[in-house]
């Protein structure tokens, strides 16, 4: 939704899942996983859904597709994204159950507070910081910082002293632009909406719940669960395309894990059967 150009069939990007089926057929994986935007599923009339399925089909793959929502798997922020999977035949795949939520026997979602409050040192405009303001202040902090020591990322934003005063005047959960309602202030007690690249120059997309400055790449990193172990390089512009364009590493995990689950499942399927036929022919 954030692109303006969404509507351009024509988009030659629209028609990339072409190389990667062309790669697909070249060196027949196990499993095929394309990843996009919830949207693509109604875009033209889910006319390249049903084609990306179709190219998998026509590769010998069994297909499946979901859309997915990070935030039902641990990650502090609204994600929705569509996700296929094609696997060859005789491999069970399942998709991932939340682990978080509000329904029974699910963890609560975790919010913006939960990542960023308590642990991190507090920023003026183009600041930065080397070194913790102190332990993890929740459980998430802790799983997140595991044994770094060395704060990498954490720097501010220059902003001028407009953007400093419009970001103060704005309460929590509001649009920080009256053009561009979805660029708010974030809530503690919320989970982040979708951390974006930016646009072409990429900007800062979310004001500091606490403090007036936008975000640095390392509160955005831990809005994408990313370990603050990763170091982002190439600057501030970079790191918010990286941050922004990336898989939150939660939600790759909990597909990674069933990806492999089916994978092992099926090999111990073939190696079954590679069994029963030795035990026949030895037995007749």
């Amino acid at each position: 939704m954030s692109n303006r150009n969404r509507t351009k069939f024509t988009d030659d990007r629209n028609f990339l899942f072409i190389e990667f089926l062309r790669i697909a057929e070249g060196i027949k994986p196990k499993v095929l996983l394309v990843e996009n935007v919830a949207n693509l599923a109604r875009h033209d009339g889910g006319v390249f859904a049903q084609e990306i399925e179709a190219g998998m089909r026509a590769l010998g793959y069994e297909t499946t597709s979901t859309i997915l929502n990070a935030l039902d798997f641990g990650v502090p922020q609204r994600r929705r994204r569509i996700m296929f999977i094609g696997v060859l035949p005789g491999t069970n795949f399942k998709w991932p159950k939340a682990t978080h939520g509000n329904g029974p026997g699910l963890k609560p979602p975790v919010t913006v507070g939960d990542a960023l409050i308590g642990d991190l040192p507090e920023l003026e405009s183009n600041e930065s910081s080397v070194n913790y303001a102190g332990p993890p202040k929740t459980p998430y902090q802790k799983f997140i910082r595991g044994k770094q020591k060395t704060l990498l990322n954490h720097q501010a934003p220059n902003h001028p002293e407009s953007t400093i005063d419009m970001i103060r005047r704005t309460a929590p959960g509001a649009p920080m632009y009256a053009k561009f309602k979805q660029r708010i202030r974030l809530q503690l007690d919320a989970p982040s909406p979708t951390v974006v690249s930016g646009g072409i120059r990429p900007q800062f997309a979310y004001g500091h719940p606490t403090q007036a400055r936008g975000l640095s790449i390392r509160e955005r990193a831990r809005l994408m669960s990313f370990p603050d172990s990763y170091e982002f390089l190439g600057g501030l512009t970079q790191g918010r395309v990286q941050t922004g364009d990336a898989v939150p590493p939660l939600l790759a995990q909990a597909v990674a894990i069933e990806i492999s689950n089916a994978i092992e499942g099926a090999t111990h399927k073939n190696e079954s059967d590679i069994g029963r036929v030795h035990v026949s022919a030895i037995t007749e």
